[in-house]
């Protein structure tokens, strides 16, 4: 079976200005329907707001529910970004400077500074990906 091309999220639109529209989607958990979520504490909703550029003048209002769209694989590069990468980072430089015998002090802080520089290259390169990952609006 083929997955859609794209990844679609439904949202309100929060407000609208000359260059950006804010979108508010709901992101649940597996387990909000579940009818013991009430006495559960692992259901969980979290609201997330997205900033799409306004090429649409005017064709939306506050409060209207929308459609947010992404290609799928802008979500799989922000997977390999924000989770992979660090991932591969900790662990290639956890082996090969405990396989030489670093102290675990220095270890560590050489582990934490090098997911600190690259988050801060993230961070520089942050406009870049910006114009990368982008989001579109649907009327629904």
């Amino acid at each position: 079976m083929k997955q859609p091309e794209y990844i679609d999220h439904q949202g309100v639109i929060k407000s609208i200005d000359p260059h950006f529209i804010s979108v508010e989607i709901l992101s649940k958990s597996a387990c909000s329907s579940c009818h013991a979520k009430g006495a559960c504490s692992l259901g969980d909703v979290k609201v997330k707001v997205v900033e799409v550029e306004n090429v649409y003048g005017a064709d939306f209002q506050n409060g209207e529910i929308v459609n947010v769209r992404m290609r799928r694989t802008l979500g799989y590069k922000a997977l390999w970004i924000s989770y992979l990468i660090p991932l591969i980072i900790l662990v290639v430089l956890l082996v090969s400077l405990s396989s030489v015998n670093v102290p675990e002090p220095v270890t560590g802080i050489s582990v934490i500074g090098a997911l600190a520089l690259y988050y801060v290259g993230v961070w520089i390169f942050r406009d870049k990906l910006r114009k990368e990952f982008v989001f579109t609006v649907e009327k629904l």
